[in-house]
């Protein structure tokens, strides 16, 4: 009696201790900080996606398809308006590529570039494809947590390391505790002056994962203009390897 009574105290000594790392591990800023950008990314997707450009005397709309593998690999298409199909943009490791169907030119875009405003919009080249990696190129503060639109989210501060230039000096992003999901992303300047908020919304399961739906940028006071790209469909269970993901692949695809 004895003897099971200790093995009973022990396995639960050992559930204890599970429970301890696995806290511990979830309170790490960079774990997650991963597992966000897993759960918004997997190990490869496909997603069809229309982007809304609103300025004050007009609004544009282009709509896209975008493929990814990882972190390293990652493909987006313009389907529409006409004068802009056929537009592809290409992330292979840390460099991209850029085709203009119009000029027929391939043109591998140099860092300067990735701070640009993509194809007109409130967006960089940077947040479109990805460049610089959440997880690496960073280093993670937890600051604590808040309530933000209805959920509660770990504060995440995430400052670039010096050897990986990125656009942003600083990024405040919260992560509902729930799901693991960005719920709003703050990017400020060198000199600490916020530049623009994305704010994730209207959570949906496609391709059998929640997964937000609407990311919303709006630039630091200037509200009568903001960017919205809308993801219609997403598989994140495709059947894709580096091979599609090149240069030549560019010019190919429809």
């Amino acid at each position: 009696m004895k003897k099971n009574g200790k093995t009973l105290k022990t396995f639960l000594l050992l559930l204890l201790v599970a429970w301890i790392v696995s806290d511990a591990r979830a309170q790490d800023p960079r774990e997650i900080i991963r597992r966000m950008d897993n759960n918004i990314r997997g190990d490869a997707s496909y997603s069809e996606m229309s982007m809304e450009v609103v300025r004050p005397r007009y609004t544009r709309e282009v709509t896209m398809r975008s493929w990814s593998l990882g972190e390293d690999y990652a493909l987006i298409y313009v389907t529409a308006p006409a004068r802009d199909a056929g537009t592809a943009f290409l992330k292979r490791g840390n460099e991209i590529w850029n085709y203009q169907p119009n000029i027929d030119r391939t043109v591998k875009m140099p860092p300067s570039m990735m701070s640009q405003s993509w194809m007109g919009s409130d967006f960089t080249n940077d947040d479109l494809v990805n460049a610089s990696s959440l997880v690496n190129d960073y280093t993670h503060t937890l600051l604590g947590e808040e309530e933000i639109d209805g959920h509660a989210s770990y504060v995440i501060e995430m400052i670039p390391t010096p050897e990986n230039p990125v656009v942003y000096e600083k990024v405040i992003q919260y992560v509902s505790k729930e799901h693991y999901l960005p719920v709003r992303t703050e990017n400020y300047d060198e000199r600490d002056d916020l530049v623009n908020t994305i704010h994730w919304r209207k959570y949906k399961t496609m391709g059998g994962r929640l997964t937000p739906s609407v990311m919303e940028v709006i630039p630091e006071d200037q509200s009568d203009r903001k960017t919205v790209i809308i993801t219609h469909n997403a598989d994140f269970e495709i059947d894709i390897s580096e091979r599609f993901f090149s240069i030549e692949n560019l010019t190919e695809i429809e």
